[in-house]
C-alpha cells in the first residue's frame, strides 16, 4: 500500500539509518526461520510537493505526520480545556486480545523489506489521531501478566543483555506494532505510543494516521480500532439523612472505613483542605503500591497517592507541561471528599447548609487519579488512571464521569477496565449519568459496577416568591442575602422572570439589562417540581415549572406585577425526600435489556463538601471553601463511600457481595411512608430508582446475598452475541464462547430481576447465607401486574453461615391488559431480615 511520509529536517536522515539498521539486526535475530523479506514500494505525497526519493522502509513503516496543534482553552470560567484541538483532529480508540500460547520460544513474525526512504518538503497529507489499539498477546501463559505502568518519558532497561526483549517489556512488545518510522523514533521525539496498559486493557492508546492503522491490520495479534471518546464529569447532612451516626451503629462498626483504599477517577485535588487532614490517621497498608505526584509535604496518611494523566494532551503539544493531580474546578475535591472527607466543623457555602462536613468513610485513605481536564476526559487517559488504581492496590474506586451514548460493552473503556479491577476483587462505583428524565440514557450499566443514580435529601435552602396578589412559591437558592428586602417590587415579563436553562453568566445580564435587582427562575416541563440549590449570582428563587405558569398567567393578568423574595435559610424535614431527581438518568438499559440499571440511588442534589475556589459572594474567605452540587457525580461518591464502609466491615466480601448487600437491603419510601416519588411528584418507576435508596446500615448485614465470581460473567457476554475476540478483549484471555455455555442475561446471578417475557420465562438464583448459621425465610411476591410470578421452593432453610441455596422463579404473562412494562419485586422475608429483588417486566 502507499505510504506516506513528512520530514522536516534532513540532517537527521543519517541517524535515522543508523537506528534502522540496528532495529532490522534485532529484528532478523528474533525472526522465525523461513520468515519471508518482501520488497516495499514507493509513493509520493497527494499534495504534489516535489520528494526525492531515497531508499524507504516497507509500507508498514511510516513516518509520523505532525502532531495535532493542541491549544487551551480561554473560556471565562473554566480558564482550562486539554484536548481542545486547533485543526478538530477526532480521537480514535482501538483494542486488542490474548491469543492462545504458542509455546515458550514463541517469537514475533514481522516482516521486512527492501531499504527505501524518502525526503518531503512539505506535506499536509497527514491525519493524526489518537488510537487505542487492541492486539493478541501471543506470549506464552507465564509471560502475559505485564509488568508495572511504564510512563513514555522513561526508558525501560532490560534485565539481561539479550537483544530479544519483547518476552520482558510489554511496552517494547506493544511498540513492535507500530509502524517502524514510529517505533524507532527516540525518547526525546514525538512518541506516538501515548499509554502501555497493564492491567485493564491488552492493548495501548497511540496516536497514529489512518494509513498506520491499514499497515497494523496485517500484523498478527491486531483486533481492532476505533476513535477514542471524550467522557464528561458527571455533606454537613447527608451522613445524618442516610442514618449514620458518630457514636454508635454502622459507621463505629466499621471504623469508619479505616485501613480501606478509595481511589477516585476525576480532575484531581486540592491536597490542603481541611477535609483532606490526616490528623490521627494510620499509615496506609502495606499493600499499597502507589505514588504521590505532589511535594512530599501535600501528600499524607489521608491523601496517600495522586497522579496526573495527560499524556496525549504532551504528546499532541509540545508546549504542555506535565500537569500536577491539582484541581482547578473544583469537581474532583468535592467526590473525594463525599466520599472520605475528614470531619470539619462549622462548614458551609455562602452561609447555608451550616453544619459539620463528613464524607461516607471520613477514615479511608484516599488516592486521586486526575483525568479530566476541564469538563473532558478522555478514554485514553481515564484507561490509564484506571491501570494505574489496580497497580497501586486500591480497595474501591468512584468514576464519576460518562459518556451521553452507550456503546457495546467490548466497546467501553470503562466498562473493560472496570472488569479488570472486579478480577482483582476491587469495587467500582459508577455515575449512571444526568441525561434524565427520559428513559434509556443510563450510562455505565456493566453489571460488575454499581450504577447510582441520584435523590434528594431531606434540605433545602429555601426561598419564598411571593406575588401581588398574595399568591406565594417555595423555590430554592444558596445565595441568601440578608439584607434584601421583603417588599414588593415591579415583575418584569419575560426578562427577569425566565427558564432555567443558561448559565449564570447569562443570568447576571439578562437580570442586569432588564434593570433587576432580583430573578425568578422557573424550571423546564421535563424537570417539573425538581429543584436545585444553586450557587446564583443575583438574589433568585428558583422554582417549579407549575409554579412558573402561575407565574406567568399572574403577568399577563395585570399591567403592574410586582413580586418579593423572603430568604428562609436552611430548612430541614423534607417529608417527600428521598425523591428522584429529574437530571438522574433513566433505565431501561439499552446494552443488556436483561440486567437491570440503575442499580441503586443514593443523595446527589444540593451535597454540600470541599470545593477548590472561593465562591462568588463569599464573605468569609479565610474559613475552608465548600460548595453545593448536584448531580449523579454526588450521588456516585456517596455510594463509593458506603462501599469502603462494607469493604472494612466484610474484607472478605467480594465486589458482587457488596453490590448484592447495598441493593437487596434498599428501601422503597419516603420519610413520609409512601413510595418514592419523582420529579413529577407521583411514584418513581424502576427505572428511575433501580432496587431503590441506599440503606447503609442494612446493607452491613443483609442476611442473604447474590454472588458473583467474575468467570461467571464470561458465559452471560457470550450470551449477548459477542464473538470470542470481543469476550476476550472485555476478560483479558482468550475466550472460546463454543466451550463455555452461554447463558441469557436473566440467568446471571443478578440480585434484580429484568424480564422479556412472552408467555412465561423460568430463572435460577442462589443466595449465600451470611447472617445468623440458623435461620428460615419464607417467600413474599408482589407481582408485576398483568404478570403471575411463582417461586420454588417457598421456604429457605440454613443451618450454617456461608451456606448456599437456590431456588427458580417462574415468570408467567396473565390476561390482565398492562402497559410496556410493569414491575414488582419478591422478598426473602425472615424474623429479622428482607432480602428484597425488584422486577422489571417488558412484554414482548
Amino acid at each position: 500500500m502507499a505510504v506516506k511520509v513528512h520530514r522536516e529536517v534532513q540532517q537527521r536522515d543519517i541517524e535515522v539509518g543508523r537506528n534502522l539498521g540496528n532495529w532490522i539486526l534485532r529484528w532478523l535475530d528474533r525472526m522465525k526461520p523461513g520468515a519471508q523479506i518482501r520488497p516495499g514500494k514507493h509513493t509520493q505525497c497527494s499534495n504534489n510537493n516535489p520528494a526525492v526519493k531515497k531508499p524507504l522502509p516497507d509500507s508498514s513503516y511510516q513516518k509520523p505526520p505532525h502532531t495535532t496543534s493542541y491549544m487551551r482553552n480561554k473560556d471565562g470560567e473554566s480558564n482550562r480545556r486539554l484536548f481542545t484541538s486547533a485543526k478538530s483532529y477526532p480521537t480514535i480508540s482501538m483494542m486488542m486480545k490474548p491469543a492462545e500460547p504458542v509455546g515458550s520460544n514463541t517469537h514475533y513474525r514481522h516482516y521486512v523489506s527492501g531499504l527505501h526512504s524518502f525526503e518531503l518538503k512539505s506535506c499536509n497529507c497527514f491525519h493524526l489521531q489518537t488510537y487505542l489499539l487492541g492486539i493478541k498477546d501471543s506470549r506464552p501463559e507465564q509471560q502475559r501478566q505485564l509488568l508495572t505502568f511504564v510512563k513514555t518519558t522513561h526508558e525501560y532497561k532490560p534485565q539481561a543483555s539479550s537483544l530479544s526483549t519483547l518476552n520482558e517489556d510489554p511496552k517494547a512488545y506493544h511498540r513492535s506494532f507500530l509502524p517502524f518510522r514510529l517505533a524507532s523514533l527516540r525518547k526525546d521525539d514525538d512518541q506516538p505510543l501515548l499509554y502501555s496498559y497493564q492491567n485493564v486493557l491488552s492493548g495501548f492508546a497511540a496516536r497514529l494516521t489512518e494509513a498506520d492503522i491499514e499497515a497494523m491490520r496485517k500484523k498478527d495479534g491486531f483486533i481492532s480500532a476505533r476513535k477514542e471518546r471524550v467522557l464528561k464529569l458527571q455533606t454537613t447532612h447527608t451522613p445524618t439523612f442516610l442514618g449514620l451516626h458518630q457514636e454508635s451503629g454502622f459507621w463505629k462498626q466499621s471504623s469508619f472505613g479505616k485501613g480501606t483504599i478509595i481511589g477516585v477517577l476525576d480532575s484531581g485535588i486540592v491536597p490542603d483542605h481541611a477535609s483532606f487532614s490526616d490528623y490521627g490517621m494510620p499509615p496506609p497498608p502495606s499493600k499499597w503500591k502507589g505514588r504521590c505526584e505532589f511535594n512530599a509535604s501535600s501528600c499524607n496518611n489521608k491523601l496517600i497517592g495522586a497522579r496526573s494523566f495527560n499524556i496525549a494532551a504532551m504528546a499532541s503539544n509540545s508546549s504542555t507541561k506535565v500537569e500536577t493531580p491539582i484541581d482547578e474546578d473544583g469537581h474532583g475535591t468535592h467526590t473525594a471528599s463525599t466520599a472520605a472527607g475528614r470531619f470539619v466543623k462549622d462548614a458551609e457555602a455562602l452561609g447555608g447548609a451550616l453544619g459539620t462536613a463528613v464524607g461516607m468513610a471520613p477514615l479511608a485513605h484516599l488516592a486521586v487519579y486526575k483525568v479530566c481536564f476541564g469538563p473532558d476526559c478522555p478514554e485514553s487517559d481515564i484507561l490509564a488512571g484506571l491501570d494505574a488504581a489496580v497497580a497501586d492496590g486500591v480497595d474501591v474506586i468512584s468514576i464519576s464521569l460518562g459518556e451521553d451514548e452507550n456503546v457495546p460493552f467490548f466497546q467501553d473503556n470503562i466498562a473493560i477496565g472496570s472488569f479488570a479491577a472486579v478480577q482483582k476483587g476491587i469495587f467500582v462505583s459508577c455515575a449512571t449519568g444526568n441525561s434524565g428524565p427520559t428513559n434509556g440514557t443510563a450510562t455505565n450499566v456493566a453489571p460488575w459496577v454499581l450504577t447510582v443514580g441520584a435523590s434528594t435529601i431531606d434540605r433545602k435552602i429555601k426561598v419564598v416568591a411571593r406575588l401581588g396578589n398574595e399568591m406565594e412559591f417555595d423555590g430554592e437558592s444558596l445565595f441568601q442575602p440578608k439584607d434584601f428586602p421583603s417588599t414588593l417590587a415591579p415583575l418584569v415579563k419575560d426578562r427577569v422572570m425566565r427558564e432555567r436553562c443558561d448559565g449564570k453568566n447569562r443570568e447576571r445580564r439578562s437580570g442586569e439589562n432588564a434593570g433587576g435587582a432580583a430573578m425568578i427562575l422557573m424550571n423546564q416541563e421535563a424537570q417539573a417540581f425538581s429543584l436545585d440549590p444553586d450557587a446564583h449570582v443575583l438574589p433568585a428563587a428558583h422554582v417549579s415549572y407549575t409554579a412558573g405558569l402561575q407565574i406567568k398567567a399572574y403577568i399577563n393578568s395585570t399591567r403592574t406585577p410586582m413580586a418579593a423574595l423572603s430568604f428562609k435559610g436552611t430548612v430541614i424535614g423534607d417529608p417527600l425526600a428521598p425523591s428522584v431527581a429529574a437530571f438522574s438518568s433513566r433505565g431501561p438499559n439499552t446494552v443488556s435489556p436483561g440486567i437491570l440499571k440503575p442499580d441503586i440511588i443514593g443523595p446527589g442534589v444540593g451535597i454540600l463538601a470541599a470545593w477548590a475556589i472561593p465562591l462568588a459572594g463569599s464573605t468569609n474567605p479565610k474559613s475552608p471553601i465548600f460548595n453545593l452540587m448536584s448531580g449523579t457525580s454526588m450521588s456516585c461518591p456517596h455510594l463509593s463511600g458506603i462501599a469502603a464502609l462494607l469493604k472494612a466491615t466484610h474484607p472478605y466480601w467480594s465486589p458482587a457481595a457488596i453490590k448484592s448487600a447495598i441493593m437487596t437491603s434498599a428501601y422503597l419510601t419516603n420519610l413520609k411512608g409512601t413510595p418514592i416519588v419523582d420529579e413529577t411528584l407521583e411514584a418513581a418507576d424502576i427505572f428511575a430508582t433501580g432496587a431503590g435508596h441506599v440503606n447503609p446500615s442494612k446493607a452491613n448485614d443483609p442476611g442473604l446475598i447474590y454472588d458473583i465470581h467474575p468467570d461467571d460473567y464470561i458465559p452471560y457476554l457470550c450470551g449477548l452475541g459477542y464473538s470470542d475476540d470481543q469476550v476476550g478483549i472485555i476478560a483479558h484471555r482468550a475466550v472460546k464462547c463454543s466451550k463455555n455455555s452461554s447463558i441469557l442475561e436473566g440467568e446471571l446471578n443478578y440480585p434484580s430481576f429484568a424480564v422479556k417475557l412472552g408467555t412465561y420465562q423460568t430463572f435460577m438464583r442462589t443466595v449465600t447465607n451470611v447472617g445468623a448459621p440458623y435461620a428460615s425465610y419464607v417467600v413474599r411476591i408482589v407481582a408485576p401486574k398483568g404478570v403471575s410470578v411463582s417461586v420454588y421452593p417457598e421456604k429457605l432453610n440454613f443451618t450454617r453461615k456461608n451456606q448456599k441455596a437456590t431456588y427458580s422463579v417462574t415468570f408467567k404473562r396473565t390476561k390482565e391488559v398492562t402497559s410496556e412494562y410493569s414491575q414488582g419485586y419478591i422478598a426473602w422475608v425472615s424474623t429479622k431480615y428482607m432480602v428484597r429483588s425488584v422486577i422489571s417486566v417488558n412484554f414482548i
